[in-house]
């Protein structure tokens, strides 16, 4: 039985504050309790900011050569503690150790990497004339994590915020805290300067709203549901501070009529269904002409049904389970609601696969003869469940793709590159992938309408840890 009951402010392990509270750590393979975490109070919350807040005014003037030096140090403790990180992840969110060791894990790498190599070359100051512009450190930032790929949004905040000399409150989720432990050891290994990272546990109504309100947080950075980011965003307004989110999302894949339809349903079901659905940018909606709706149907439920769910722990599996009760029960009943309003259940549906009796595990589930205002069209699942919504022209799936709340991302599948790019370019979202394309991250991250402002990774997710000095004469 774990007992996670310290935080980590101002350099060292510190207990809470009284009047805190423990949540349950529960394995979502098989629904047993694996130990206690300790929930942050306001209290624990004004300590750890602070702490940033007196390490602010040094660490903001170190130099380019002194925050490489430290991202330096915490790439090679990442790297030595992969292992530990992978089974970390795939204990508490249920993710299966292939994808913690070949993905869930080596991204947080991925991005620490990123983050240097943008600080070597990143300009601080511009000239112009006899003026130049100095970019500057936002300040204290609070950085507010989901628990879905916990490394890479942890390591997406962390490392631009540090590069920019910004001092740091994490709050990881509280579903997936055991990777954030080990990440905090990374960082007390490599010697980060007592006060310029702080993590505390604690939820979103409590330690959340106090870093949000806070007149001493001088920005919110927070991934997760729109919900959440709506309500940080309410709780920053009064002490006008910057808040960049990344939220939400319903991702179109577009199947143009020139694509290879096996390789293009096979990879769009692919990437709806790994990490159990769990990812703000799986492309959930997969468009199709019509005149080959029911060939790409026949696919996407051939290829859904073929999905290895068990034991996250066995290398072979390809989908744990979902990774608390709450989500698993949202998932549940957004199918009970697709086959309410009609949609054609191909592939899965219902309840837990057969074979498996215990445990958060969802069926890959495909449904047909959806229409874009249907509920499953509109809402993010957060599961492994996808609509096939059937087009007639180019117009029509660019209008229906675009029909959304969400703006996160766009996928599209054909074998003209230029007609890729010029469908592209009309896509109301972040970033586009064009077939099959991995993520890069080095390119900026993040969303149009619901799904966020603000952009992470490469030049401009530094940019946003920053403000901007006119100086001129």
């Amino acid at each position: 039985m774990k007992m996670l009951d310290t935080f980590y402010i101002n350099g060292q392990w510190v207990e809470p504050c009284p009047g805190g509270t423990f949540a349950d750590l529960v394995d979502p393979s098989t629904e047993t309790q694996t130990g206690k975490l300790a929930m942050g109070t306001t209290e624990d919350a004004d300590r750890a900011v602070a702490a940033a807040r007196a390490a602010f005014p040094a660490w903001s003037e170190s130099s380019r050569e002194e925050r490489i030096a430290l991202l330096e140090r915490v790439i090679e403790s990442y790297r030595a503690r992969l292992d530990d990180i992978a089974d970390a992840v795939r204990s508490e969110i249920g993710a299966p150790i292939t994808l913690c060791r070949t993905l869930q894990a080596p991204i947080g790498l991925a991005q620490l990497e990123a983050t240097v190599k943008t600080l070597r070359d990143f300009e601080f100051e511009t000239d112009h004339g006899n003026s130049y512009v100095r970019r500057e450190a936002i300040g204290v930032a609070a950085l507010i994590t989901p628990w879905n790929w916990p490394l890479n949004q942890i390591a997406a905040k962390v490392a631009p915020a540090l590069a920019a000399g910004c001092t740091i409150v994490l709050k990881p989720s509280e579903i997936a805290p055991l990777d954030a432990l080990i990440f905090a050891e990374i960082m007390h290994e490599a010697g980060a300067p007592p006060g310029v990272f702080n993590m505390l546990f604690g939820d979103g109504r409590v330690v959340g709203a106090r870093l949000a309100s806070h007149p001493d947080i001088d920005m919110v950075s927070i991934t997760g549901s729109t919900r959440a980011g709506v309500e940080v965003a309410i709780s920053a307004a009064p002490t006008v501070k910057r808040v960049a989110q990344e939220l939400g999302g319903k991702s179109a894949l577009l199947i143009l009529d020139d694509a290879d339809l096996q390789s293009a349903v096979t990879s769009g079901v692919a990437q709806c269904m790994v990490n159990s659905g769990q990812t703000c940018i799986a492309p959930t909606r997969m468009l199709v002409p019509r005149d080959r709706y029911e060939e790409a149907v026949s696919i996407a439920a051939a290829v859904a049904n073929a999905v290895r769910v068990g034991d996250p722990s066995d290398p072979a599996t390809k989908m744990g389970p979902i990774s608390n009760r709450a989500q698993y029960d949202k998932v549940q009943r957004m199918i009970g609601i697709g086959i309410e309003e009609g949609a054609r259940l191909v592939a899965g549906g219902p309840g837990r696969p057969s074979g498996l009796e215990r445990g958060f595990y969802a069926r890959p589930t495909v449904f047909a003869d959806v229409h874009n205002d249907m509920t499953i069209a509109r809402e993010e699942i957060f599961g492994p469940v996808l609509t096939i919504i059937p087009y007639d022209g180019e117009e029509e799936a660019i209008a229906i793709a675009n029909r959304s709340e969400y703006g996160l991302a766009g996928y599209i599948a054909s074998s003209d590159p230029q007609r890729a790019r010029r469908v592209a370019a009309r896509l109301r979202v972040g970033s586009v992938r064009i077939n099959g394309a991995m993520l890069d991250v080095n390119l900026p991250f993040g969303g149009y309408k619901s799904s966020g402002n603000g952009r992470e990774c490469g030049v401009e997710g530094l940019a946003e840890f920053l403000e901007c000095k006119s100086v001129t004469g």
